[in-house]
């Protein structure tokens, strides 16, 4: 995907891999690598590298993202949260965080109040990634998206150190390394 346009309107966007915010002025030009997971990412030739725009944002680019939730017809268990997390993008790479080996643990506990908490322990592909609590928030906020879900902690974590042989045979196809 390599389509090039020009942003209708201001956006706040976050710069790959530094993990900074900057607002990118109506008319700039940019090209559109990746759309994904609810999440854009462009490059602006005139502005800097590599951005991540996100889904609210859409219209912006003239886009639209689709926000249909799934309602599981209670409480969401195991199988919604990781199908959820399977949204969730590194910006760089057309993988989603699961296939790519990221997520290393899932727990769901009941709160107090007789809802469910959710804490997942993630890792990066390189520790220097400015875009690990982007990535973490994205896949926080989608997990509290989920119907019955009250708390979610995303933490990164390094040990063990990830590596190429934790992608899935899903995640080393989309890659190209089958």
């Amino acid at each position: 995907m390599s389509e090039e346009i020009k942003l209708q309107r201001e956006v706040e966007a976050v710069a790959i891999p530094a993990g900074t915010t900057k607002k990118l002025p109506a008319g700039t030009e940019v090209i559109i690598t990746q759309d994904l997971g609810g999440t854009f990412t462009v490059h602006t030739p005139h502005e800097g590298g590599l951005f991540r725009i996100q889904g609210k944002d859409a219209d912006a680019l003239g886009k639209k993202v689709s926000t249909e939730t799934q309602s599981t017809g209670g409480a969401a268990g195991e199988d919604a949260v990781w199908a959820v997390l399977k949204t969730c993008y590194d910006p760089e790479i057309p993988v989603n965080i699961v296939d790519l080996g990221l997520i290393y643990s899932m727990e769901m506990k009941k709160t107090d109040g007789g809802g469910r908490r959710v804490e997942v322990k993630m890792t990066l592909t390189a520790q220097g990634c400015g875009m690990g609590p982007s990535i973490a928030a994205d896949a926080r906020q989608k997990i509290l998206s989920l119907e019955g879900i009250q708390e979610a902690q995303v933490e990164v974590v390094w040990d063990p150190p990830w590596g190429p042989q934790m992608i899935t045979a899903d995640g080393r196809k989309k890659l190209g390394m089958d």
